[in-house]
Order: structure tokens, then sequence, then C-alpha cells
């Protein structure tokens, strides 16, 4: 599905914050990425996004090079991706209901589909008793699990969930974690980067570690490794 093939990016003050990766990431696969801050992650997922054109090699989904795709291919390309991040971004003079909708209403789905998927992934994530609070009523851990309902309602074929846990203590980080399996069992592949040990640790799916650039590990099954 997803296809590096010797990406390297290089800034114009010669930093080097990719170097000569080659990786594959399957469909339905649940993959972190791990490292310190600039140790590449952001900027590999950036690529990712077509959010950063690569300095050399090529970023391919299927059989597509993205970065060939025109403007127009590119928002499409982008709406096959979901996003959380650590910050949550949610709107905060809208509900719940509204904070999703608006991502439903973007992607230019109906009003009916709005009302029926909605308050799907809102159960899906244990939320539906919060569809009509605003953002400001809800602890973080459920402002989080609002991101990931909002990330996921676009049925897209991947989410990318970044430092996801972060601000959250660990009740709220077992929580989202387990929330984030169970998307990737119903068949959605997942690419997580986190510091947070205990997080891989409990995971047990494949691990990639990077430093300075590169892959310096990669497990099928792997732990927190840097």
């Amino acid at each position: 599905m997803i296809f590096f093939d010797r990406v390297s990016k290089i800034y114009p003050d010669t930093s080097v914050a990719v170097q000569n990766v080659t990786l594959t990431i399957e469909p339905e696969e649940f993959v972190s990425i791990v490292g310190q801050s600039g140790a590449g992650k952001t900027t590999l997922l950036k690529m990712l996004l077509a959010e950063e054109k690569p300095s050399e090699g090529q970023v391919f989904y299927e059989s597509t090079d993205i970065h060939t795709l025109k403007k127009q291919e590119i928002n499409d390309y982008r709406r096959k991706i979901g996003m959380v991040f650590q910050d949550f971004r949610l709107l905060p003079d809208k509900t719940i209901f509204e904070n999703i909708a608006f991502t439903m209403e973007a992607a230019g789905r109906s009003d009916e589909e709005i009302q029926s998927d909605v308050p799907y992934v809102l159960e899906l994530v244990d939320l539906s008793a919060k569809i009509w609070n605003f953002p400001h009523e809800l602890s973080g851990g459920e402002k989080q699990r609002v991101a990931i309902a909002r990330a996921l309602v676009n049925q897209p074929d991947i989410i990318i969930a970044d430092e996801p846990t972060g601000n959250l203590d660990p009740e709220n980080t077992y929580d989202v974690v387990q929330i984030l399996k169970k998307i990737n069992d119903l068949g959605t592949t997942v690419i997580l980067t986190t510091h947070n040990q205990g997080v891989i640790d409990s995971l047990n799916k494949r691990v990639i570690a990077m430093d300075k650039g590169r892959i310096i590990r990669d497990d099928k099954e792997g732990k927190y490794f840097i």
C-alpha cells in the first residue's frame, strides 16, 4: 500500500531530515514509528501526506507516486488518510456532533450520511452520551476520542496518529490505544508515532525506530528501542 523508495529529505540549510529510507507498509498493518525529536518521524509523515517533497527518491501509495499528483488529486488522496494529533484540534464553539459533521461536510458527504455516521463513530469510541456537549465540557481523553472519531468518519484507508497520547494520563492513554487497535482490527491501516515506551511494549506490533533520519531497526513484533 505505502512504499518509500530510497527517500531522502535535505532542507536548504543542508540539514538532513530523512536519509535513504526504504520502507513498505502493507494494508491493515499497525506500525509504530519511534525516535527522539529530530529523528525524522515528522518529516516522513509530511512526505506521506504530500506536504513535503523528497529531495531524492519516491513515495508511493498503491502504484502512484504521490508527488506527481496535481493539486485536486492530492486533495482526493488526502481524503484516504485520517489524522489524529496530540493537541486534539477541535473547534471550541461547535458541539461534538458538529465537529465531526464539519469534517464530513468538507468531504461533500450528504446530510443523511452525516445523521447516520456521526452517531456510529461516536459509539465506536464510546462517546455516544457526549454527542451534544462542547469540547470544554470533555476531559482530555474524551477530546482525543472525539478527534479519533473525526479522523475515522470519512472511512479512510489509513489513520495517522501523531503522538496521540502525549497529553494524556495512563488511564486515558490505555483507552486511546485500545480504540486504535479496534480500528486496526476493523481493517484500517494505523501508523502511530509516540515516545511512550509503555504504549509500544503493550501493542506487540511492528516497530520502526529512527535516528538521525535513518531507520535503525524494524521489528515485526517489537518493543520500544532507541
